[in-house]
């Protein structure tokens, strides 16, 4: 019998070879995007009763090294990250349809084709059972977006694809890679346990310089200074900075970071390790400095990107205290941010398709002719912010309590001032939107209703998520066993 791992695996894979063979028909060609994207939501969604009641759903391929072979597991985080891609593939779909007809776009068989083998590596990421699976999708989810940051096949595009592979690759090869490698030598398998594998094989030292090889090995985490693939990036289509930003590539990333301080090292092992105290000033660090960073831009989506570098280092920082309960606030804020920032991208996108305004300066009165767009923009920014209703108050609380539980008050100091941050690059775009008359001429609506149709999909999970937080909250706890 076919495991259920490896269908929803296959099913992005063969909904590429069906979107390819579709090119010719613009319409088939997106209702096999869109079938393929539930199919595979439908796949993921099957196995959440049984993660639940505790199964461990796994399958092994093949023997790559003594001990070390492709293989799959689902467990609880992976659970949360791959219902979190899944169900927003259909929704970015959706928008997707809006926005590359509403701008004309080329070459959209190639990104519909990209985006399905993008689902593939993020999905396999999310099963992976060992050290070398996970990194064989992760470089996989690297390469196959690749296409997608060049798209328009411009200079600029060009330039941020090189900058966005050279970094990423770079960063997985010459340090995620070691610190597999150190990892297989001094434990003998890279599997992943509760409770981590790493014991007392390694040094406090040792132990110390393997955690940093993984976590700026770890690119898409984006942790500075490694960081500058993700502004690099927004040369692409808003539906592709979505997909970067909340679907697949950024969550792949701190979904990476937090696997591997549970999995590998261990919590409690970590709590031990001396050597490995720098991590949470490291993240707090990179909270502080991209929200400075994003204060100052005027282009809205560099500011939105340098709102991700920070809201990402919330995770890393989060799972750094290495509290219990801090850990939970780390994985439930892959979540409210996945929700979050795929609105505030929507919104970015359907302002440019109406209006062609890229500017957060050219943005007064905006609101009083796209009513639908900025309300969902304000509901995202509440969640940034971490304000309630919203699923970032859920996350941002139970960071806040982890900081206090192990007094580390430089991370709740940096999330308080992180927050204010937050608040004085936001807000003013959302008061500007509505209080302020228009300062164009132009009559413009809304963006075309698919765009619009996944605003109003994603803003109201970033509020659901505040009032029925139960499912992604039980995974969390299941992670830590508490």
């Amino acid at each position: 019998m076919t495991s259920p791992l490896l269908i929803a695996l296959l099913i992005p894979l063969l909904g590429a070879v069906g979107i390819a063979a579709a090119h010719r028909a613009p319409n088939l060609r997106e209702t096999v995007t869109l079938v393929t994207a539930g199919g595979l939501f439908v796949a993921v969604a099957s196995q959440l009763p049984a993660v639940l009641d505790g199964a461990r759903p796994a399958v092994s391929l093949f023997e790559v090294f003594p001990g070390v072979g492709l293989a799959f597991e689902l467990e609880p985080l992976g659970m949360l990250f791959a219902l979190i891609a899944s169900s927003l593939w259909i929704v970015n779909s959706i928008y997707s349809i809006g926005y590359m007809r509403g701008n004309d776009e080329g070459h959209q068989t190639r990104f519909y084709v990209c985006f399905a083998l993008a689902l593939f590596g993020a999905v396999g990421i999310a099963f992976a059972g060992n050290l070398l699976t996970l990194f064989l999708f992760y470089e996989i989810l690297t390469l196959v977006t690749y296409p997608l940051v060049t798209h328009h096949g411009d200079a600029e595009a060009r330039q941020g694809g090189r900058v966005y592979l050279g970094v990423l690759i770079s960063t997985s090869i010459a340090l995620m890679l070691v610190g597999i490698l150190v990892t297989y030598f001094s434990v003998g398998t890279l599997d992943f346990e509760p409770g981590g594998i790493i014991g007392d094989r390694l040094s406090d030292g040792a132990r110390g310089l393997l955690l940093a090889l993984f976590m700026f090995g770890i690119g898409k985490a984006a942790l500075m200074p490694v960081h500058r693939w993700l502004p690099s990036a927004m040369v692409a289509p808003t539906p592709v900075s979505a997909l970067l930003h909340a679907v697949a590539v950024v969550k792949a990333g701190v979904f990476c970071v937090v696997k591997v301080i549970v999995y590998v090292f261990g919590i409690d092992l970590l709590a031990m390790t001396a050597n490995a105290a720098w991590l949470p000033y490291v993240a707090g660090f990179t909270i502080i400095a991209a929200s400075i960073v994003a204060l100052r831009a005027d282009n809205l989506k560099r500011r939105l990107a340098y709102s991700t570098v920070s809201q990402l280092s919330y995770v890393v920082l989060a799972a750094a205290l290495l509290a219990p309960i801090s850990v939970i606030g780390a994985t439930l804020h892959i979540a409210a941010h996945a929700f979050g920032k795929i609105t505030l991208f929507f919104a970015a996108g359907a302002i440019y398709t109406a209006s062609h305004k890229t500017e957060v300066s050219q943005l007064a009165g905006i609101g009083r002719r796209m009513p639908w767009t900025m309300v969902a923009f304000a509901i995202g920014v509440l969640s940034m912010i971490g304000l309630p209703p919203t699923g970032g108050f859920i996350s941002k609380w139970f960071m806040l309590a982890g900081a206090m539980q192990v007094e580390h008050w430089i991370a709740v100091g940096v999330i308080a001032a992180s927050t204010l941050l937050n608040a004085a690059y936001f807000v003013p775009i959302v008061y500007t939107a509505f209080m302020h008359a228009p300062t164009d001429t132009a009559a413009h609506g809304e963006a075309p209703w698919p765009m619009v149709l996944a605003m109003v999909v994603t803003a109201s999970l970033t509020v659901a998520l505040f009032f029925y937080a139960d499912v992604p909250l039980a995974l969390a706890r299941q992670l830590v066993g508490v």
